[in-house]
């Protein structure tokens, strides 16, 4: 048992922490999205939504008319409900004028007030004789009801949350349903309660239709049920219901498959659903083009046959009738819009549809990006992966879209996007925090190791072990090696070859150090601070420090080159140890700091920061050895050539950077004094915005390089920004002074 345990747990030490951590994670996404929680669901339906913000359906044509209650009418007729013979008198002009259909989004689900039965036993001061006058002319409900018997009318109907009692499905509707594939009743919109309307309406009515709308979990309605329940009775919704009354159908189709609903059909045309029966509407930005006010029709405005082939729809837009609803398009619009923008949307073969598919495709493109991250990230480095994912991303992004805008498919590629980014980082952090631990066992290796010149001046003189320090001018030196990270993958399971190479690395360029009177501050992985001019005087320790990089490069050379013979018999990967040096020179406080228990020989100031920014730069720059002005200033005699002129994280000031070609006898010569002049042409060029100049000189500059000298890569990076600044160019007062952004 125990051998099983230790067998396992080599395992997973082999697979290493990191790919188990990540793996663990693409595991979790997966089982996250398969919960599909609801933030999960948020994220999703707000990043389909872009879609149709993005491109919102054209209005091509307008079927529907909405006869609005507006605030205009509600001006004239007074608040809302009115007596129902204007609503009668409304039904009659709306035939009159052509409407072939007229639907309600408005509910009567109790007996009008102003009836004149109602109002004998309310009102003060009549009668007996007017009361029973009254009470002998028809109610309004009656008189509505005969308006809608004269013609084709949809009342509506809607499910409530809780049953309210009463029975419910006295006037079915005329539609009967069939089935193909099972009935889907178990997967429709369930409702315990159902609201009817009185039944001197209903009983007069051409149809019934719901108009419940059941917004998602951030109030967008996204969906409309197009079939629900409600108290045990199959209800289509009223745009539907209007759309059978207006085609004159009888049956509605219901098709099911093994997950639920898939489409309804009505005649030869097939709406396809979600599979609880919800129909994603696309929509377009509101129109007032859809509205007709209530006031304009019973004010006889309208001309004859206005009305003629459109399906006219009755609601609201006004605010105090509580009937605004937020869609993908707008923050608010009227409910009865929405129910005509669906009856376009069907008429014009623009449903939107997500696919019963689109759940585990969306679970297999985050398993598969997220398990691809896991294996490639080692192989090919973070970089090459980020790369390649990006472009990746852009594929899925391109071809969720494509499916909107040409199959008009819901496909959210977001969730395996934001998932396979946050292992990439997590992957990345971790392989980072391993580097950062191979570089502490280097340091507790080399933290104690200091320079001979100062071991012999503390024996000499003892009493400079104490806290304290001097300000003086120094020249500071940082050097890093280049793909550390890849360098210790070759020795993740050799950690004492990784030491031992550190070592071969380390000493040589500290002698270097040394043997030109520098002082190693410190090692910090593999990394090299040293600085010349403390504690023992120097006078030239700006061209003892440049002369200490230019054959620190000599030494890492040799090398490489004996690390090359001995990969190549071992047979095994040979990768180039390859480093950036930074040199700067400033005042500092140099001294022994740190606390009374441990301290060491260090310095601080603006100077040792800014060396470290210029380290960092070679990478940027592709430059080996880059130095601060102050350095070049103060070694005159020794092969510089301006870089360019940078505002480092943290100053304000900008500071011009040189690289570092070659000592004297390289700065003496023709050959370089003529290059040094057509590349300093093409610096001043671009500081000018003469792109063109700068450009050409770039060129000559090239061609006459000095032996040994790689401009490749800095004249690369001039070049981009030129096509850059020649697309964009910068602000008039432009000072060519270049920003960095990272440490």
């Amino acid at each position: 048992m125990l051998r099983v345990i230790q067998a396992i747990a080599d395992r997973i030490l082999s697979i290493g922490l990191g790919r188990l951590l990540t793996l663990l994670l693409v595991f979790g996404f997966v089982m996250l999205r398969h919960l599909d929680p609801l933030p999960i669901q948020v994220l999703r339906l707000k990043t389909l939504d872009f879609y149709q913000i993005a491109k919102p359906r054209e209005i091509t044509v307008t079927p529907v008319v909405i006869i609005d209650i507006d605030e205009q009418s509600l001006a004239k007729y007074g608040q809302f409900p009115w007596p129902r013979t204007r609503l009668a008198d409304l039904v009659d002009k709306l035939h009159a004028l052509g409407a072939p259909v007229v639907g309600f989004d408005i509910l009567f689900p109790e007996p009008d007030r102003m009836s004149p039965a109602s109002l004998s036993e309310n009102m003060a001061g009549l009668t007996g004789s007017m009361r029973e006058e009254l009470k002998k002319l028809p109610s309004n409900d009656e008189v509505f009801g005969q308006a809608i018997g004269r013609g084709r009318v949809v009342l509506g109907q809607s499910g409530y949350h809780i049953d309210i009692g009463g029975e419910a499905g006295k006037w079915p509707s005329d539609a009967t349903f069939a089935y193909i594939g099972g009935s889907p009743y178990g997967n429709l919109l369930q409702f315990p309660g159902l609201i009817e309307n009185v039944e001197e309406l209903e009983s007069q009515a051409a149809g019934r239709g719901a108009v419940s709308i059941r917004p998602e979990q951030d109030g967008v309605v996204r969906r409309v049920p197009a079939v629900l329940k409600a108290k045990g009775k199959t209800l289509p919704a009223l745009s539907i219901e209007l759309l059978r009354i207006a085609t004159g159908e009888k049956t509605i189709l219901l098709r099911r498959d093994e997950i639920g609903l898939q489409s309804i059909g009505l005649g030869n045309s097939q709406v396809p659903t979600d599979h609880n029966g919800q129909i994603w509407v696309y929509y377009s930005k509101s129109d007032p083009r859809r509205f007709v006010s209530v006031k304009s029709i019973l004010e006889d405005e309208l001309p004859a046959g206005s009305l003629a082939n459109r399906i006219a729809i009755v609601g609201t837009s006004a605010v105090g009738l509580h009937d605004l609803k937020a869609t993908p398009v707008d923050a608010a619009v009227p409910g009865v819009e929405i129910h005509a923008q669906l009856i376009e949307t069907i008429l014009t073969n623009s449903i939107l549809l997500r696919p019963s598919w689109a759940k585990p495709v969306e679970l297999a493109l985050i398993a598969f990006v997220g398990l691809a991250i896991v294996v490639l990230v080692p192989m090919l480095g973070a970089l090459r992966v980020l790369v390649t994912g990006a472009a990746l991303s852009v594929v899925m992004l391109a071809g969720s879209w494509l499916m909107f805008d040409r199959e008009r498919l819901l496909i959210d590629v977001v969730m395996p996007l934001a998932s396979s980014l946050f292992i990439f980082f997590v992957l990345t952090f971790v392989n980072y925090f391993r580097e950062e631990l191979q570089r502490n066992t280097i340091r507790g290796a080399f933290g104690q190791y200091l320079s001979p010149a100062l071991v012999q001046q503390l024996t000499q003189d003892p009493d400079m072990l104490v806290l304290g320090g001097e300000t003086r001018e120094i020249t500071v030196m940082f050097s890093d090696v280049r793909q550390f990270t890849a360098i210790s993958e070759t020795y993740r399971n050799d950690p004492q070859g990784l030491t031992a190479l550190m070592n071969r690395f380390l000493t040589p360029l500290s002698d270097v150090i040394m043997e030109g009177k520098g002082t190693i501050d410190k090692y910090m992985g593999d990394a090299i601070m040293a600085f010349w001019n403390a504690p023992l005087d120097d006078e030239d320790h700006a061209g003892n420090a440049c002369d200490a990089a230019l054959k620190m490069l000599k030494e890492l050379q040799d090398l490489n080159m004996h690390l090359e013979a001995e990969a190549r018999e071992a047979g095994r990967e040979f990768i180039a140890l390859r480093a950036g040096i930074g040199i700067n020179t400033g005042t500092c406080l140099v001294g022994n700091l740190g606390s009374t228990r441990r301290f060491n020989y260090s310095a601080l100031g603006d100077a040792v920061n800014l060396a470290s920014r210029i380290e960092g730069l070679t990478k940027q720059y592709r430059l080996t050895v880059l130095v601060g002005e102050d350095t070049v200033r103060l070694a005159p005699n020794h092969a510089f050539i301006e870089v360019d002129m940078i505002r480092v994280v943290g100053k304000q000031i900008p500071q011009r950077i040189f690289a570092l070609l070659g000592g004297p006898q390289l700065a003496a010569s023709d050959t370089f004094k003529a290059f040094l002049k057509v590349h300093q042409k093409a610096i001043n060029g671009y500081r000018a915005m003469d792109w063109a100049d700068a450009s050409f000189a770039l060129t000559e500059a090239e061609k006459d390089l000095p032996p040994g000298v790689d401009m490749t890569g800095l004249y690369a990076l001039y070049r981009d920004r030129i096509k850059q600044f020649q697309n964009n160019a910068p602000p008039a007062n432009w000072d060519g002074v270049y920003v960095a952004t990272d440490k």
